[in-house]
């Protein structure tokens, strides 16, 4: 053989002795990355509110994705056909219930028939009952502004997320210690008020679930319905103010998707504030302990002053 030869020969050799060894290290280490980090799972949730509560309660646990961008209105929202996508192709699927999440309830239905567990908030809360709403027959939707509930809800998703084999370990009672000491905190902070203060005009029917937690009561609506694309006729809107004189009320409270300009004309001609309320907004840090803080706060001080 060639002195040439021999040389190519021996390379050859070391480079095939230098891929077993490679090959030989990948199997014992389990298969490469795939093995050792596997993709985690999916839980996709519908509205940012709601996503702040799973975020914590999941943690490292999965991927929490969230549908709805921050701060819309859900009954107004309408989805893309990514958005219908994500829904169908989550591993876990974390809802409101109760028909808020009307244009998406197509989607949710299909993933759940393809198998996807679709976790319902409103199944593990004491739902306020309504009469003669024909889009919301079962009960009212707005229960994220009662924090009791949405401890609640913190609970019974980490039983539910432990029943899939997602083990989010002690973070769903630490929530719940935390939304329950929210709760007392905003509580004070509303038995403040007199009695007399503590009566509130509101955009639609969405604070219900407020009121009944933080002793308010809700004298009336600008639009008469719990969603708010209801129409509003024109004798409702008299009777409308008519309560606002007799009841003594100086703020009418508003949010986004009720119409400015009946509420602005309706403040005009009784002589009351107009506040808008973040009622579907995460503040900056994306924590739902600071946008109940900031809700209750906005609420106190302007009936305060």
């Amino acid at each position: 053989m060639s002195f040439y030869l021999r040389i190519i020969t021996i390379m050859f050799v070391r480079r095939l002795l230098a891929l077993i060894v490679v090959s030989v290290s990948v199997v014992a280490c389990g298969g490469g990355d795939d093995a050792t980090n596997p993709e985690r799972p999916s839980v996709v949730v519908t509205t940012p509110i709601l996503g702040a509560i799973v975020t914590a309660v999941v943690g490292d646990a999965a991927t929490v994705e969230v549908i709805m961008p921050n701060g819309v209105d859900p009954h107004a929202w309408e989805p893309s056909a990514k958005d219908i996508e994500r829904v169908q192709s989550a591993d876990f699927l974390v809802v409101n219930g109760l028909h808020l999440e009307e244009s998406l309830e197509e989607a949710i239905d299909a993933a759940r028939a393809d198998g996807t567990v679709v976790f319902e908030a409103t199944r593990h809360i004491d739902v306020i009952a309504v009469d003669g709403d024909e889009e919301h027959p079962d009960g009212d939707p707005h229960f994220w502004t009662d924090a009791a509930a949405m401890a609640d809800v913190a609970v019974a998703l980490g039983d539910a997320l432990a029943d899939v084999g997602i083990d989010v370990g002690d973070r769903a009672s630490v929530e719940y210690e935390e939304l329950l000491t929210l709760d007392n905190e905003l509580r004070d902070e509303s038995a403040t008020l007199d009695e007399q203060s503590r009566r509130l005009v509101t955009g639609h029917e969405s604070l219900a679930y407020l009121a009944r937690a933080y002793g308010f009561e809700i004298v009336g609506t600008v639009v008469p319905g719990l969603t708010s694309n209801a129409e509003v006729s024109a004798g409702e809107l008299t009777d409308l103010k008519a309560v606002i004189d007799e009841q003594g009320v100086g703020v009418i409270f508003t949010e986004s998707g009720t119409p400015s300009q009946v509420v602005d004309a309706i403040a005009d001609e009784v002589g009351v504030e107009v506040v808008e309320l973040d009622t579907h907004l995460l503040p900056e840090d994306g924590s739902y302990v600071t946008f109940m803080r900031n809700l209750v706060s906005a609420i106190v001080t302007a009936l305060s002053s």
